[in-house]
């Protein structure tokens, strides 16, 4: 970030906390969704307003959201078929489980189902009109990374780019830059360290916003999935 200090926003897909449950201090204003290794706890005071840094501007799954000159929505965590019908507020937090000394993931327990999206999320995410982005953490189908055959694409995203239409998805969890359509939407995954190339879209006031002249201002703005 303090690379490109003329980037006046920065937006992420999740898994913004290290392996330690921990969050930084942004430079810059970041506005995340939550991904499926996160502190489940710093996200629940971050909604009630009181987010883990003053620059670090947590999106729960819904919207819209203004940031910038863009609406956008987010459905962030994790696709899990027994919890999906859970309302949001019902799915439990951590028993205190830790993961194995092996597993590079969060310090902290790792069964909080609070790292899921559920269904009435995604209807409300479904009935938002006139979404500029849309950030998820899970990919749409379909997705085989690193070129596996299974694909790990979740249909209920494309089922919410067909009905919401934003202007430009992204997503993140697999780490893994691609550029494709889904549902007549561009949908971008990003990569785990993202090279200038992959890592940062600029947008034209012609294609997120109404045009306003024949020479539209750019505003960039840096997406990424860690920092």
């Amino acid at each position: 970030m303090k690379r490109h200090e003329d980037v006046p926003l920065w937006v992420s897909v999740g898994d913004v906390a290290s392996n330690e449950g921990e969050y930084f201090t942004a430079v810059a204003p970041l506005y995340f969704i939550k991904g499926n290794n996160e502190d489940f706890d710093v996200l629940a005071a971050a909604k009630a307003g009181r987010p883990p840094a003053p620059t670090l501007h947590y999106l729960p799954n819904g919207g819209p959201y203004s940031v910038g000159p863009w609406r956008v929505a987010a459905l962030g965590g994790t696709f899990a078929p027994s919890w999906y019908n859970t309302p949001a507020a019902a799915l439990p937090p951590s028993k205190g489980k830790k993961p194995s000394p092996a597993a590079l993931k969060l310090g902290k327990s790792r069964d909080d189902k609070r790292r899921h999206f559920v269904r009435e999320e995604v209807l409300l995410c479904k009935s938002l009109p006139n979404v500029d982005l849309f950030l998820t953490h899970e990919a749409p189908r379909p997705f085989y990374p690193a070129g596996r055959r299974i694909d790990a694409g979740k249909t209920v995203l494309n089922d919410v780019l067909a009905a919401m239409k934003p202007r430009l998805h992204l997503f993140g969890h697999h780490h893994e830059f691609t550029d494709s359509m889904r549902q007549g939407v561009r949908s971008i995954g990003l990569g785990f360290r993202p090279r200038r190339s992959n890592g940062e879209a600029t947008f034209r006031r012609s294609r997120v916003c109404e045009e306003r002249s024949r020479r539209p201002a750019r505003r960039r703005v840096r997406l990424s999935t860690v920092f």
